[in-house]
């Protein structure tokens, strides 16, 4: 049987008068891609930022490994399920500071392996992080991400400010990571195509709750809600 790694019940989160989120009610599965997708400001990141505690749920329950993310501590919490934003966030100085920013008892070889994960050259330990490309920098956030051995990745557009040959490399590692690892990535896109080639499961958001979910081809081909017709004729028409 999949193991149950998120488990969400009836979540909302409102903000002043504001409903974001309404009584969304998912499981994610370990081992899984999920491509979070619909129309802009229709919840998608403000349901990513809810499953870390980057924000905070107004009602409902989420679940991980069994425990209720409120009795954990963020800081634990964070460790295990990690973000990594739309614009790579580095600390200053060099790509060795940002390793011991995470665990300042890292040994050398460590910093070396985890450059080499993400397909980094290893003479890069040294580098300033200002002198950096952006998909060098968003390898080099991803490196340290992994470095604190989670069991998810929430992925919010993590390619929208890279380039085509970038992209689809970085999305080769994502697929790779994945199944190498065992992990849960979910990935907030504004892409179907992208969405697509992730493959695995969709889940739409529309009006602050899950329209649609299941194999993502079928949804984005043959939605069967409204919302997802909706998606489809604006999207992919």
């Amino acid at each position: 049987m999949d193991k149950k790694v998120l488990d969400l019940s009836q979540v909302s989160r409102i903000v002043g008068d504001k409903k974001i989120l309404s009584n969304i009610s998912y499981t994610f599965l370990k081992n899984q891609i999920y491509t979070i997708i619909g129309p802009s400001g229709s919840g998608k990141s403000s349901l990513l930022r809810l499953l870390n505690r980057l924000d905070e749920l107004s009602s409902g329950k989420i679940v991980y490994d069994d425990q209720n993310i409120d009795a954990l501590s963020v800081c634990a919490l964070r460790k295990k399920v990690g973000y990594l934003f739309q614009t790579p966030h580095l600390f200053e100085k060099t790509v060795r500071d940002n390793f011991l920013f995470v665990d300042d008892q890292i040994s050398e070889n460590r910093m070396t392996a985890l450059l080499e994960r993400v397909h980094l050259s290893t003479n890069m330990l040294e580098s300033s992080v200002e002198k950096l490309s952006v998909g060098e920098k968003q390898r080099v956030a991803f490196a340290r991400l992994l470095l604190t051995s989670p069991d998810v990745l929430l992925l919010d557009e993590p390619t929208s400010a890279l380039d085509p040959s970038i992209t689809e490399s970085l999305e080769n590692f994502i697929k790779e990571i994945t199944s190498e690892e065992n992990l849960t990535t979910i990935i907030v896109t504004h892409n179907p195509e992208q969405a697509m080639r992730f493959g695995q499961t969709g889940i739409l958001i529309a009006d602050g709750m899950i329209a649609e979910s299941g194999n993502i081809k079928t949804l984005l081909e043959n939605p069967q809600s409204d919302a997802g017709k909706r998606y489809k004729a604006r999207e992919l028409s």
